[in-house]
């Protein structure tokens, strides 16, 4: 820590500033099918394709429109049956409908990101099932009345092909069933995770009201490495989304934050956290109202704690709010990850209302108080 009165009037001068710039059906529920004959422990082997399919792409969001001769001649005949003519493939067969790897799983045909590994759930259909797709644009539907059965098919959101049909029978939070063709789903592991170097890199975690709306700030501050959103300083394990909502499970809605300390430090995490969201209101952040909304900060070893305390004193001695900080400063115990949806939520989300009347006012906020620390 810097010398007590240096380290409180750099601090009282940065914060003083900052604060006044402004997704049971019987097993052939998903259709007729074409045998086939796939282990069903291994991911889709789909290296044959990906050479031969220019359109082949994990970023390209552009609707992808191509004739029924050139899907034809990029696409291995099975996942050719499947996604342009809408085949299905047998229930068991596939190889991924019961496996179980960390990662995502894109449009075979296309490339384009679908699922996480973590909305996959065990189902007896014999088909892979997710609970939720990855981005709400990830796929598109629409009605299905073949076989005399009224279904909402599932299509590819940039290419449209044929993925399978979407159900109501799934588990919580959503309730939902994405039943797949694994032939139409190409699966690619996370990469293995570079060690954090305990030396440079340290870790924060902080409620500020709405989580989407610290994490969208954070996300652009240098020497930030992570930003992830999720749930802390409650009773319940694992819980969901909806359970917190509800207030019951006393947890914050909270950013979990991994720095490099050689690039940014606690003092700027926190001026920053103390410029962004208003630190003197209880349990709420504008319109956001309840306990899963407070401002707490959870450190992790006594130099977070003394820093903590340290700037909330400053700034109360100081008077920079009309009324007292309410902040809690809380010790560390463990953090749940928010469901896949709420991560980097305003970068997927921005022309929603929540986004352009409550998020982007924060992010501007910062931008300009902090218009040299900008990634």
């Amino acid at each position: 820590m810097p010398d007590a009165n240096a380290y409180i009037m750099n601090l009282m001068k940065s914060i003083i500033i900052a604060c006044f710039v402004c997704c049971a059906m019987i097993l052939s529920s998903c259709g007729q099918s074409t045998p086939t004959n796939n282990s069903n422990t291994t991911p889709m082997d789909t290296s044959n394709q990906k050479p031969n399919n220019p359109y082949y792409s994990h970023t390209d969001t552009t609707k992808l429109t191509l004739s029924d001769a050139t899907w034809k001649s990029i696409l291995p005949t099975e996942l050719y049956e499947v996604s342009r003519h809408k085949d299905t493939e047998r229930a068991f067969a596939g190889k991924l409908w019961n496996f179980e790897g960390i990662g995502t799983y894109y449009c075979a045909a296309c490339g384009f990101p679908l699922f996480r590994s973590d909305a996959k759930f065990a189902s007896t259909c014999g088909w892979p099932s997710f609970f939720e797709i990855l981005h709400k644009n990830s796929v598109e539907y629409q009605p299905d009345n073949s076989y005399s059965m009224n279904r909402t098919e599932v299509l590819c959101g940039r290419c449209g092909g044929h993925l399978g049909h979407l159900f109501d029978d799934g588990p919580a939070p959503t309730h939902k069933r994405y039943c797949m063709n694994s032939v139409a789903l190409d699966f690619e592991p996370d990469k293995k995770e570079v060690t954090v170097n305990e030396q440079q890199h340290d870790t924060i975690t902080l409620g500020g009201g709405c989580y989407w709306c610290v994490e969208a700030v954070y996300e652009k501050l240098k020497g930030v490495i992570s930003v992830e959103s999720g749930f802390s300083g409650g009773t319940t394990k694992n819980p969901t989304y909806k359970e917190v909502c509800e207030g019951t499970t006393h947890h914050a809605e909270v950013v979990q934050i991994i720095f490099d300390n050689t690039i940014t430090n606690l003092d700027e995490i926190f001026k920053v956290f103390f410029t962004v969201h208003n630190p003197t209101e209880v349990n709420r952040q504008g319109h956001d109202v309840g306990t899963q909304y407070r401002s707490v900060i959870f450190y992790r070893n006594h130099e977070q704690q003394v820093a903590a305390l340290s700037i909330i004193k400053a700034l109360n001695d100081a008077k920079v709010y009309d009324k007292p900080i309410v902040t809690a400063v809380e010790k560390f115990t463990e953090f749940y990850k928010a469901e896949n949806y709420h991560q980097n939520y305003f970068e997927n989300n921005k022309n929603e209302p929540y986004c352009r009347m409550v998020i982007q006012p924060k992010v501007e906020k910062f931008e300009k108080a902090f218009k040299d620390r900008i990634k």
